[in-house]
């Protein structure tokens, strides 16, 4: 009980872990949103399972890097699971980055069309983001501290 209790505990007055959180919250569901729903330009569930076994990822691989995103997503930004969530985020986006191709794109995004895709730069940010969630755990205002708090 005691390594459960561990896992949820955080520092519960730390602004700057809940910044981090929200931050990486905010900024991964839209691309969640995209491949579970098809908001934003996306293709949604069916589409992206496919888009991603036809690029060679396996079926449960494929589904697992969605709900990362997805589920991973809405877990950092309520504060739960926080840890595994983060953990989870940081995962997909370090295949992303390797396995994806886009180390290969240098560092920088594709912001003028002029490259032969995206670098590493949202990738290094999103993974550092989820790592210090990961280390610190949610901060304030995270669900995870009432969870710790009442764990007997």
């Amino acid at each position: 009980m005691k390594a459960i209790k561990s896992f949820f505990a955080t520092d519960t007055h730390s602004w700057s872990l809940f910044i981090a959180r929200f931050a990486l919250g905010v900024v991964l569901l839209p691309h969640g949103l995209q491949k579970v729903f098809g908001l934003f330009g996306g293709y949604g569930f069916e589409g992206t399972l496919h888009g991603m076994h036809s690029m060679g990822l396996p079926i449960v691989i494929a589904f697992l890097v969605i709900m990362a995103e997805f589920a991973g997503s809405i877990g950092v930004l309520l504060g739960l699971g926080t840890r595994f969530m983060a953990f989870s985020i940081a995962l997909t986006m370090s295949g992303a980055m390797i396995l994806g191709g886009h180390a290969g794109n240098g560092f920088f995004m594709n912001w003028m069309g002029n490259q032969t895709g995206e670098g590493m730069e949202y990738f290094i940010l999103i993974i550092g983001l989820a790592l210090a969630v990961m280390i610190g755990g949610g901060g304030k205002l995270a669900l995870d501290n009432w969870i710790s708090k009442n764990l007997k």
